[in-house]
């Protein structure tokens, strides 16, 4: 393998190397360390007798499983990745242990092969889409979460089954009794597994790879083979998460590792990896672990409510991040130090020379108006969006010919598309705030809990009465509109990654969930509600109106205003959008604020169809916000795609959901298929490289 790397000139330069693609060399492992170490003097304060071996056999134990976690996601990130399906095979692996001995006899040894080779084989899924189709990480991984789910819920449907308890005295036990336990040993392991392996071409090229891809490829590194066995490697490690937790359970919980999915990301950060690639290591991210384990663990002992605990864990992930986006060399702190300058010129009389344009006094230019003269890719750009938004209508005049060929009183049936356009919209209003995210190149993962945040406030207040709707309406849409602008302050001023901004803004919110409604909703719809979303007395249901006077606005935001091009020049290129005198952090701010309207109007309506409000109601909704806009022939990341499309995809997915519906399939196989369509689709529209 050549040592020898391009730089975006053409000029050779060294090949990234493991110290050279650390700088500052360990400070974020020094960083955990000495907060870990922190921590567990003040666990050791506020606790009742000193720490024994038995408690640090304990903590080892319950960090154990999250450590290997992490382990896994940090090589995958290093490799410039990411895998937000790590948490549903830890699930899958421990629904498959327990289904496969229900009388819990079977061999340990064979039960820990079978985890390994389960996670090795979601990995090698991802790797395939990820490396070889080389389709976008955060999609194809967001998908597979959703059909490992579904397979998990076919394994096993509920809690039970039963792990062989000799796993337990395996895993769980002391390798030295009363000196070493074994979580610690297997642990380290690990951690010494990844020195080695790091130290290895292979490892090499996954930090180049991380670094700059196509400066690793013309050096002759195998990029795609890397990406493959990088996503194996990281499955490996998830599998072996499962295989622990199941040794500590003893039975299997299909949703026993979603809570791990946000806890996973922080230990990353907070170990100091970057996100993005090219920088950090495992053992930083073991460190990270036990950090917020311990977090959880002092909050425990000082009687704070485990509400708290998903609010903490996600400060530590937003406050992570934004320490690492303080280094000398990151955009914010370039952003800081630039205006510090200008503070100081404008405080000594001394103005600093203007180079180029000023993004926040300029406007993007609008077409001539009055002169007659058509714009000439007016006819282009439209034929374009309608091109890619028509496989998706005739996907949904194919799923309404089928739906009248299994039951019949379809294809001519008032009531059906009226029904139909009931169930379509929370997602057709998803979709304006999700596909407009997506057309600037981001995605909000804060979708779910805003919506069963702004429909649980809405149902407290409102409790019944219609009159308290004059208030407690916009209440809640001011409520999702400032969670939107959080989530647009996160990116904008703070410079943080849309994924994880939302993902942490997402655990935040289900934390004041279950914190303001103390762990039980209450309040209920009014009957004025009610009837805006299930009444037939005056015809068709009320919520069809607002569907079709929501849709021609979306249309009419996106494809003739202002905001609408210049969403679309952000997403195209934001350099070039600057350039041009859009103001980018404004646009996206906007955007955001859109996203999170858009999510609390879905809460209002889903509590009004439902009668009432309940935790996680937004849930459900998360992959298909992002599936419609994809389906409608939108483009991943960013700049290409329209509403219109996006309507396509959500009147495409309700007739298959709805058709779905009436048959013996069932809900889990539905999840499973709704991710292969979402990765068809992807894959249908890629833009292809040269």
């Amino acid at each position: 393998m050549s040592n020898v790397v391009l730089d975006a000139a053409g000029r050779p330069r060294s090949a990234p190397s493991t110290r050279q693609l650390r700088p500052g060399r360990h400070r974020g492992l020094i960083t955990a360390a000495s907060v870990l170490i922190g921590l567990l003097a003040l666990l050791a304060g506020v606790g009742a007798r000193p720490l024994g071996y038995y408690d640090v056999a304990q903590l080892a134990a319950s960090g154990a499983a999250l450590a290997i976690l992490s382990v896994g996601q940090t090589i995958v990130v290093i490799a410039g990745g990411l895998d937000l399906s790590a948490a549903a095979v830890v699930s899958l692996v421990n629904c498959v242990l327990a289904s496969w001995s229900p009388d819990g006899s079977g061999s340990p040894l064979l039960l820990i092969g079978l985890g390994l080779a389960t996670g090795m084989a979601c990995g090698a899924f991802n790797g395939f889409f990820v490396a070889v189709l080389r389709l976008q990480p955060i999609v194809v991984t967001l998908a597979t979460m959703f059909i490992l789910q579904g397979v998990t819920l076919l394994v096993m449907g509920k809690p039970g089954g039963s792990v062989s308890p000799m796993l337990s005295t395996i895993l769980t036990g002391d390798l030295v009794p009363g000196a070493l336990p074994m979580p610690v040993a297997l642990v380290v392991g690990l951690l010494l597994l990844w020195s080695w392996l790091k130290r290895t071409p292979l490892g090499r090229a996954i930090y180049a790879v991380g670094s700059d891809v196509d400066a690793a490829h013309s050096s002759g590194v195998r990029s795609r083979l890397t990406l493959f066995l990088t996503y194996v490697i990281g499955g490996a490690c998830y599998g072996l998460a499962g295989v622990f937790v199941s040794a500590q359970t003893g039975s299997a919980d299909p949703l026993v590792g979603s809570p791990m999915l946000l806890q996973m990301f922080a230990a990353v950060v907070v170990g100091g990896t970057v996100l993005g690639g090219g920088r950090g290591g495992c053992t930083g991210s073991v460190l990270g672990a036990y950090v917020l384990m311990i977090t959880v663990n002092i909050l425990l002992v000082l009687n704070v409510s485990a509400y708290y605990s998903t609010i903490a864990e996600s400060l530590i992930l937003l406050l992570a991040v934004l320490a690492a986006s303080l280094q000398r060399r990151s955009a914010l702190s370039r952003a800081i130090r630039a205006a510090s300058r200008r503070l100081a010129a404008h405080a000594t009389g001394r103005l600093p020379r203007q180079v180029g344009l000023d993004p926040t006094r300029l406007a993007l230019p609008d077409p001539p108006a009055g002169s007659g003269t058509p714009d000439p890719t007016f006819l282009f750009r439209h034929g374009e969006a309608v091109r890619r938004a028509l496989p998706a209508y005739v996907g949904f005049a194919l799923m309404v010919v089928a739906t009248q060929a299994v039951f019949g009183k379809a294809l001519f049936s008032a009531s059906y598309y009226d029904s139909l356009v009931v169930l379509s919209s929370f997602l057709a209003v998803l979709a304006l705030g999700q596909g407009t995210v997506i057309l600037t190149g981001g995605l909000d993962l804060s979708v779910p809990w805003t919506v069963s945040l702004c429909g649980i406030v809405l149902a407290g207040m409102v409790k019944g009465s219609d009159a308290a709707l004059l208030y407690a309406i916009p209440v809640a849409l001011g409520l999702g509109s400032i969670i939107g602008l959080v989530n647009g302050i996160g990116v904008v001023v703070l410079g943080l990654s849309p994924i994880v901004m939302s993902l942490a803004t997402n655990g935040v919110l289900q934390g004041i969930a279950l914190v303001y409604s103390g762990g039980t909703p209450d309040g209920f719809a009014s009957p004025l509600l009610r009837a805006f979303m299930t009444s037939h007395a005056w015809g068709p249901t009320p919520v069809v109106a607002f569907v079709a006077l929501f849709a021609v606005a979306a249309v009419l935001l996106l494809g003739h205003t202002a905001f609408g091009r210049r969403v679309y020049a952000v997403g195209n290129s934001r350099r070039a959008a600057t350039l041009s005198g859009v103001a980018v952090g404004q646009v996206l701010l906007c955007v955001y604020m859109l996203s999170g309207l858009c999510s609390a109007i879905v809460g209002i309506l889903l509590t009004g169809f439902s009668g009432q409000a309940s935790l996680g109601m937004g849930d459900e909704y998360l992959l298909p916000s992002i599936a419609v806009v994809v389906v409608g022939g939108a483009l991943i990341t960013g700049g290409r795609g329209s509403y219109l499309g996006m309507l396509g995809g959500v009147l495409l997915l309700t007739a298959l959901q709805t058709l779905l519906a009436g048959t013996t399939v069932p809900y889990a196989a539905r999840a499973i298929l709704l991710g292969l369509v979402v990765l068809g689709a992807v894959m249908a529209l890629r833009e292809r490289r040269a």
